[in-house]
């Protein structure tokens, strides 16, 4: 049961808030709350200690407190943030967070580039809403997008993978 939590819970988040901000600029709150609430109970299956989980959620609370004050200072979206910290408790203290924040950091610089350069050449016309809203040039960028890419790359490379595999009843 542990190795199907960690097989759909933290992908199929990433994958649902990556789609959500690609087509509506949003992600629900609900997906940062799943991944904050399984988190706990997924790693003590997984066999963390208590003070392993203590030490992923205090983690998870720096990253919201930094990325709310990146939210107030306008450099990034309420759901972002929110989506950030809720992965950082999953990445906790390990080399696994930086790699997260350096890809999250080069895919949506990507990512970026990519909106504005296409924003340049084409209109917002097509009559498809989000698309339409993607080439509209007062639209924000759609990072959690980058957000979801780069969590889905380091997790598939993560010690919930080993685990996964070591737990998997076959």
């Amino acid at each position: 049961m542990t190795s199907l939590a960690i097989a759909v819970i933290f992908p199929f988040a990433m994958l649902y808030a990556a789609t959500s901000d690609l087509v509506s600029m949003t992600i629900a709150n609900r997906v940062s709350v799943l991944l904050a609430l399984a988190f706990p109970a997924v790693a003590y299956a997984a066999g963390f200690t208590p003070s392993d989980i203590g030490a992923h959620l205090g983690v998870g609370l720096i990253c919201l407190t930094v990325c709310f004050g990146m939210f107030a200072a306008g450099w990034m979206g309420g759901g972002d943030a929110k989506l950030l910290a809720a992965t950082a408790v999953w990445f906790g203290p390990t080399t696994a967070l930086f790699e997260y924040i350096l890809l999250a950091s080069i895919y949506g610089g990507l990512l970026t580039i990519g909106l504005l350069t296409i924003r340049m050449f084409f209109q917002p016309v097509t009559g498809i809403v989000f698309v339409d809203r993607l080439l509209d040039r007062q639209t924000g960028i759609p990072y959690g997008i980058a957000l979801g890419l780069a969590g889905l790359t380091v997790y598939s490379g993560s010690v919930w993978v080993h685990i996964a595999a070591r737990t998997a009843p076959f």
